[in-house]
């Protein structure tokens, strides 16, 4: 039985509900969290597979492949990723920033845009929470998922810093904020679960695309958020994709990050060919 990590933000449920609504017989186990505890269980091995974290890709690289043709992604602003602050982000230099303790991409990728983009030296502490208080006084802060989605509906008197906006205005490329990884060992162990997973990711994702009015009406995030705020989400700012272009937004994340020494160095992308083993295979 694969065991899989399920995250537990709004930017996921439509492909979670097309997974079980398509195969509610598939027999998978689900182990929900956010992106940083999943990431450490699919390391641990105490899960097998599961959107994680785009850079904890590149940081254990022969642990993993990369299902292909899947991810969660922004090709324009993400609306669930966002920097807080009073001040204007050029004028951040020597400041100190608060980082959510959620998710490891999202952290990296706003210290690429700080130093590269704005040319900012700025200091990072993982803030103990991860509701703003007294925003006005606090230092700029970093939420993510369903946390800055909540508060960018309620914040006023605040700068509000779009990260997926702010890469793709920087690069004219999609942003990869997390990619489908299964451990190589459930690859050899499992191997015909996860041929069996990767068919179905893609074709839940063709039934949540076709779907998602269906889906938001169902959803709990609508009762927070509301139905057409949810769908326009969905719609607009969340993309499942993962073809060329996606493909090379996430290998220039990766070179900025070696660059900067966030990781050792940026992979190739090994991802996982359908029917067989193959450990190096890499599409792109």
């Amino acid at each position: 039985m694969l065991r899989i990590g399920r995250i537990s933000y709004a930017n996921c449920t439509p492909l979670f509900h097309a997974l079980e609504a398509l195969y509610p017989g598939s027999g998978y186990e689900y182990v929900s969290g956010v992106p940083a505890r999943l990431n450490d269980l699919l390391g641990k091995g105490e899960i097998d597979v599961c959107p994680s974290s785009s850079i904890e890709f590149a940081r254990h690289f022969d642990d993993y492949l990369i299902l292909p043709d899947i991810s969660i992604s922004s090709c324009g602003p993400v609306k669930s990723v966002l920097l807080f602050s009073s001040t204007p982000i050029e004028e951040l230099d020597g400041r100190e920033i608060l980082l959510s303790s959620e998710s490891a991409t999202s952290v990296n990728l706003l210290k690429i845009l700080l130093r590269k983009r704005y040319d900012c030296n700025c200091s990072f502490r993982v803030a103990s929470g991860n509701r703003i208080f007294s925003l006005s006084e606090s230092p700029p802060m970093l939420l993510i998922g369903d946390s800055a989605l909540k508060e960018s509906q309620s914040v006023s008197g605040m700068l509000v810093y779009d990260l997926g906006e702010l890469w793709y205005r920087w690069t004219g490329l999609p942003f990869v904020f997390a990619l489908w990884l299964v451990n190589r060992r459930a690859v050899e162990e499992q191997g015909g679960e996860v041929r069996m997973l990767a068919r179905q990711l893609v074709q839940a994702k063709k039934y949540a695309a076709e779907n998602l009015g269906q889906i938001a009406e169902n959803s709990p995030d609508a009762a927070w958020m509301g139905h057409e705020l949810l769908l326009e989400y969905w719609k607009h700012n969340i993309s499942y994709d993962l073809d060329a272009l996606y493909c090379e937004g996430l290998k220039l994340f990766f070179r900025h990050a070696a660059d900067m020494g966030l990781i050792s160095r940026a992979p190739e992308l090994a991802f996982y060919k359908d029917g067989t083993n193959c450990m190096n295979y890499t599409a792109f």
